[in-house]
């Protein structure tokens, strides 16, 4: 029998949790907590004019962005995937990658489609497709933040 302290790579420390994944949980838990304010009377105005899709929908989440009770689901939808995909460092990125890219193709839909066209089914307003533009930008670049934890990251190179 060894009295010999155990070496640190067999030890169970529970491992953090690396850049890219507490940005995509952040922008998880933002994304939930954005579709439920939509539903929420008083954070939506024109509430009662909600509908499920299209540009009728008058319902204005905090008095700015126009949404729908589709746009909501939406929302609710990105949020769960990315509290998922946050889970893992790889579908973190993932997450941020695809979804920044979904974000910047709505952005450029949201400037060509007309505001009282009917392929305006989510709907977008000027404020939305700014609001989608930041998004695309700040996800897509957020992805290549470290897939590793820092601590985990500088023990490989010391050994």
């Amino acid at each position: 029998m060894s009295d010999a302290a155990p070496h640190p790579r067999d030890t169970a420390a529970p491992r953090g949790r690396s850049a890219v994944q507490i940005v995509a949980l952040i922008y998880g838990v933002v994304f939930l907590l954005v579709g439920i304010m939509g539903f929420i009377p008083g954070l939506t105005s024109n509430f009662e004019s909600m509908s499920f899709a299209g540009h009728h929908s008058e319902a204005m989440l905090m008095g700015i962005f126009q949404v729908s009770v589709l746009h909501n689901i939406v929302h609710l939808l990105y949020g769960i995937v990315g509290l998922v995909l946050a889970r893992s460092a790889a579908g973190a990125r993932h997450f941020l990658l695809w979804g920044g890219i979904i974000y910047a193709v709505l952005w450029i839909y949201g400037l060509i489609v007309s505001p009282e066209s009917t392929a305006n089914f989510v709907p977008l307003n000027t404020a939305d497709n700014w609001l989608h533009f930041v998004l695309a930008i700040t996800m897509v670049g957020l992805s290549f933040l470290p897939r590793r934890d820092a601590r985990t990251a500088s023990y490989g190179k010391n050994r």
